[in-house]
């Protein structure tokens, strides 16, 4: 079942602010990148968007409105398309070479005397993020070091 727009926006909010944007997770997993990259749009776009509509309207006149409303929207779209990619990744369950990975890095933390959440059977992204903010947030760099 699809979840509805304002709850994969949400999802993936929660999704970017759990996420750890640590050096190492940056080859392994695409949303870095994608986090990266639609904080940036969220700084950038409006004022692009705002900047292409008005340069087209001075040189191009009013009646180029249209094209220009529709060249600012899509800007205005772009962080936005970031957050539906990462509100649906975060409840995709993860595959079994990264479920495994998980399991792991989990029995680990646990080894350390971690307080962890208990073990889910079927974990997704977001469950994932929170392990790594967990694993990078309470464990020494030398450990850590050793997870990936």
């Amino acid at each position: 079942m699809a979840l509805p727009l304002p709850d994969v926006l949400k999802n993936g909010q929660q999704y970017m602010d759990s996420w750890p944007m640590q050096k190492q997770l940056f080859g392994l997993f695409p949303e870095c990148r994608i986090i990266a990259a639609t904080k940036f749009g969220f700084k950038v776009m409006p004022a692009l968007a705002v900047m292409t509509v008005a340069i087209q309207l001075h040189f191009l006149g009013a009646e180029k409105l249209p094209q220009a409303l529709t060249l600012g929207i899509f800007f205005l779209s772009l962080p936005v398309q970031g957050l539906i990619w990462l509100g649906l990744r975060s409840q995709k369950t993860l595959p079994p070479a990264m479920k495994s990975w998980y399991q792991e890095i989990y029995t680990k933390m646990q080894q350390q005397g971690c307080a962890l959440e208990g073990l889910k059977s079927k974990p997704r992204f977001q469950e994932l993020a929170m392990l790594l903010k967990t694993a990078f947030s309470e464990l020494d760099k030398a450990f850590t070091k050793h997870l990936f």
